[in-house]
């Protein structure tokens, strides 16, 4: 397994695991409309911590979901916020790799880092556990799809619904 990508604090009271497919739309619609707000009112008070867990649907998005990681920790999350703002394109294209590579590049990684980082078989098979345990422990089977303070949450929700869990489970 790969180490676990948190945006919050590692102690924050809640913890909101997401489990997303970079070629999924729910889940672009998620990052743009959502999160912002769960982010804002949650994540940056450390009342949550988000865990993103790679559940790539189709080999692009598996691809993506490389890339991503290879950005490093520090760039991460940027590198998720370009890949879902530029899904349409490179989720699309006729070159994938190309598209790709163009999208990665306006994260900072060159076409060298990117061919670099799709040939990583550790990287792959890590992101291939990450959703296969997904699937076996928490009966994952499309995205997005979150664990809110232990409530299993399926499909692009509205910000109330989550807002709803976490208050919940911030009175407990």
């Amino acid at each position: 397994m790969l180490a676990e990508k948190v945006l919050g604090k590692a102690d924050a009271p809640v913890t909101m695991i997401e489990y997303a497919s970079l070629s999924c739309p729910h889940c672009r619609e998620f990052h743009e409309k959502t999160l912002p707000t769960i982010k804002e009112k949650y994540i940056d008070t450390g009342k949550v911590k988000l865990i993103f867990r790679d559940f790539p649907l189709g080999q692009r998005a598996l691809a993506a979901h490389m890339v991503a990681s290879c950005a490093g920790p520090v760039r991460y999350f940027a590198m998720l916020s370009i890949l879902f703002r530029d899904q349409a394109i490179w989720s699309q294209a006729p070159d994938g790799l190309a598209a790709i590579q163009a999208t990665a590049k306006k994260g900072g990684m060159s076409p060298a880092q990117v061919d670099a980082c799709l040939r990583n078989e550790d990287l792959l098979q890590g992101i291939q556990k990450t959703a296969e345990a997904g699937n076996k422990e928490h009966g994952v089977d499309s995205t997005p799809f979150f664990i809110v303070a232990g409530e299993k949450v399926s499909g692009a929700q509205d910000f109330k619904v989550f807002e709803e869990i976490i208050e919940r489970a911030l009175k407990k």
